[in-house]
């Protein structure tokens, strides 16, 4: 009722939306002294405003059923907690002098379990022997596509190989995980299958179906458990163990946890057979009793093994918590059958089974998750070399293929691990779906409705559109465009928009799909409009100038610009910066405002046809004619330069020391102006050589003045300066020092 309360909410809101929207454009009705308005109009105001009133009549009934049944939900739930907590906590008497009425109970109903599994046998026989052996069959060969084609399509990855010595660690945990779980569902989906298939075809009556129904669930559990337990204590192939425990330790343990296991699943169907049979209450009480301890004695026997081997060679017993641990559950099991309370330990010994075997597989599936998150990881798995293969994958694609599969791994764990788990506590399917029909309603925040399920729907719908998008992209491009000899640039050009056009109507499909009322946002976009405006807007403008160029198209992919002091070949226009590779081979970003705001300079805008020029002197005295015709001979000969414009040869200057020519040449391709450049300078040395003509260059002569004649230049100059400086100074001194003398001489007087 919940699930078509919601349905039937949501079909009616397109139809509220529109009948809302048709109003505020009708407006209100004229007031008073106002001039009328056209009856027609009144009259679709009219109807579409009764039709809204039906519509939120309708939904005012539909909410007050969902409270109800809200409150119905939670009065069930209530009642069951408190069966769930009488169970537990009913205590029985214990009288172990009706040991030998318990026997004869449970011979007579075990004779009368006989009897009815008798006549049914002999009514399948008589009349549905064929039914029956078509629906083993059937389910025989669903459970043998499960094995045989996951041993075809995984092969070793899901089966431990005896000759590795030494697998790894992820390997190992693969196997154990996947492993379990392969053959687990193979069992369980052989059970199910004749079980679905036995009722479709009335081949079952109502008590055989109850039993039969205990039984496979028996079948499936204790299956589970002793995969579970051999694929980790691994006792035949000790290189593939996860846990270091010695052979012999391996052994003991998988026994007993298959017996415990054993017992619980014995438990569950003698009380199941008991309930169908209506055995006396003394019966069902004592056979849990019995088998409550039992299963109490196991785990203590579980703790009690010492399953590693010391540095002194002696056996060695469990971590001591965890021994601890094995203790108490097997000690309150014992005790709580013991002392009458049978309902708790019953329940106490079904999850020390169930829920352990599904605890422990829960986390084997999160260490195989985070060891295939580890690097290089996936790509040493079967799978991971297969797909390497099989599509060329390089490591950083297997590290994402490897990453997703993590987190596939993980949702898998929790999807299905949770509610298992839920339901050993005592948590109906039916509890379940009511939290999920709760979650996918939605909640309110304020005046925004947030919905999971609308959520989810717009993320699914905006990856479709993505990879949708990507695919055309490709196919337009690859198919379309290349076929058509389309120009690369413009290629790309159409290509970067129908990407940019297909994501922005991803976005907006994915918005209406979740749900979401854009005009609840008007507010705070307004608000962000003035922080964007000033924070961002070198950002708006790189964006709208990169729409400019991929609209305009002034350069495209591969050519040739100069833009400032970078020059090089376009690579990539993306909508915010533009990436050059220079010929030093180094990447440039560039924003596309500066492309857009600045002289930009393109040598194969509309074509590769270029000019290059190559500049020559020749000394004076030289044939200026004969050179000219000479550098003219050498530019038409060169293969790549162009008969049309035919080339060109100027005399261009009376330098200093020269007279100054310029060949120009056009190319079909001005890329190849470096080659024809060197090609031309090479030609015309060779040429120059032959015809004996100088090539000039500036000479300078340089002349030392000093006291000595220029000799060879100091190896030392530091250490010349320095003895220049003393030498100077001596010579200062000693001129200095004359200069006094003379003047004492002049001062002395002259003998009479």
């Amino acid at each position: 009722m919940s699930r078509e309360l919601l349905h039937s909410g949501v079909a009616f809101r397109p139809r509220l939306t529109e009948i809302n929207t048709r109003l505020e454009q009708l407006g209100k009705p004229p007031a008073e002294g106002q001039p009328p308005e056209a009856a027609i109009v009144t009259t679709e105001r009219d109807a579409l405003a009764s039709e809204k009133a039906e519509i939120n009549a309708m939904l005012g009934v539909a909410e007050n059923q969902s409270i109800r049944i809200n409150t119905l939900v939670e009065q069930i739930s209530e009642t069951r907690r408190q069966l769930f907590q009488n169970v537990l906590t009913k205590r029985y008497e214990i009288n172990f002098a009706l040991a030998s009425e318990i026997m004869q109970a449970f011979r007579s109903e075990m004779g009368d379990l006989y009897r009815a599994v008798s006549s049914w046998m002999r009514f399948v026989v008589s009349f549905k022997l064929k039914s029956m052996l078509a629906v083993t069959f059937f389910a025989l060969a669903a459970a043998a596509v499960i094995i045989i084609g996951g041993r075809r399509m995984f092969g070793r990855l899901f089966i431990p190989d005896p000759r590795v010595q030494e697998p790894s660690y992820l390997s190992r945990i693969s196997v154990a995980f996947w492993l379990t779980l392969m053959q687990t569902s193979a069992v369980v989906v052989f059970l199910g299958i004749t079980y679905y298939l036995f009722d479709y075809f009335e081949v079952l009556r109502g008590d055989i179906g109850e039993m039969l129904s205990s039984l496979f669930y028996v079948i499936a559990i204790v299956f589970f458990v002793s995969r579970l337990a051999t694929a980790v204590l691994s006792p035949r192939l000790p290189n593939w163990r996860l846990v270091p425990v010695e052979s012999g330790a391996a052994r003991w343990l998988v026994m007993l946890i298959i017996a415990t296991a054993f017992f619980t699943g014995l438990d569950h169907f003698l009380s199941s057979v008991y309930k169908v049979l209506g055995a006396p209450l003394s019966l069902t009480v004592g056979e849990a009793l019995v088998s409550t301890v039992i299963i109490g004695l196991l785990v203590i026997l579980i703790g009690l093994v010492k399953p590693f081997v010391g540095e002194d060679g002696q056996p060695k017993p469990w971590p001591q918590l965890l021994r601890y641990v094995l203790f108490l559950l097997g000690g309150v099991t014992t005790l709580a059958a013991l002392l009458g309370y049978v309902g708790l330990a019953r329940f106490v010994s079904q999850q020390i089974v169930v829920t352990g075997a599904i605890l422990t597989t829960i986390y084997i599936g999160f260490l195989s998750s985070q060891a295939m998150n580890e690097d290089d990881a996936f790509a040493k798995t079967t799978v991971g070399r297969r797909l390497q293969r099989r599509f060329n994958l390089d490591d950083t694609t297997l590290d994402q293929l490897g990453l997703a599969t993590s987190i596939v791994i993980n949702l898998l764990v929790l999807v299905v691990g949770v509610p298992l788990i839920l339901m050993q506590w005592g948590f109906r399917p039916g509890d379940m779906m009511t939290w999920l029909y709760k979650i996918a309603g939605g909640f309110q925040i304020g005046t925004f409705t947030f919905s999971p399920t609308g959520i989810l729907s717009g993320i699914l719908v905006f990856t479709v559109l993505y990879f949708f998008t990507r695919w055309f992209q490709g196919w337009l491009d690859g198919s379309v465009m290349a076929r058509g000899k389309v120009d690369a640039g413009v290629r790309n050009s159409i290509r970067l928009s129908v990407g940019y056009a297909g994501i922005a109507l991803a976005a907006l499909m994915a918005v209406s799909a979740a749900g979401l009322n854009l005009s609840n946002l008007a507010l705070v976009a307004g608000a962000l409009s003035l922080g964007i405006g000033f924070g961002l807007q070198n950002v708006v403008s790189n964006f709208v100038s990169g729409l400019i160029l991929l609209a305009e198209r002034p350069f495209k992919v591969g050519d040739w610009i100069v833009a400032g002091a970078v020059s090089g070949t376009v690579k990539k226009i993306s909508v915010r910066a533009t990436e050059i590779e220079t010929f030093q081979r180094q990447s440039v970003i560039l924003p596309n405002s500066e492309l857009i705001n600045n002289p930009v300079g393109n040598w194969t805008h509309r074509n590769k046809l270029g000019r290059i020029e190559v500049p020559i002197g020749v000394a004076y005295g030289s044939d200026a004619k004969r050179v000219h015709a000479l550098l003219l001979e050498i530019a038409r000969s060169h293969p790549l330069v162009l008969k049309n414009p035919e080339p060109f040869v100027l005399f261009q200057a009376f330098a200093e020391s020269s007279m100054n020519f310029e060949i120009r040449v056009f190319l079909a391709d001005v890329g190849n102006s470096a080659t024809v450049q060197n090609d031309l300078r090479f030609a015309i040395l060779d040429t120059f050589a032959r015809e004996h003509i100088d090539i000039p260059f500036p000479q300078r002569n340089i002349r030392v003045l000093g006291d000595k004649p220029a000799g060879n230049w100091p190896v030392d100059d530091e250490q010349a300066e320095a003895e220049y400086a003393e030498k100077e100074v001596a010579r200062i001194k000693a001129a200095e020092e004359e200069q006094a003398k003379t003047k004492a001489r002049r001062r002395k007087p002259h003998p009479s």
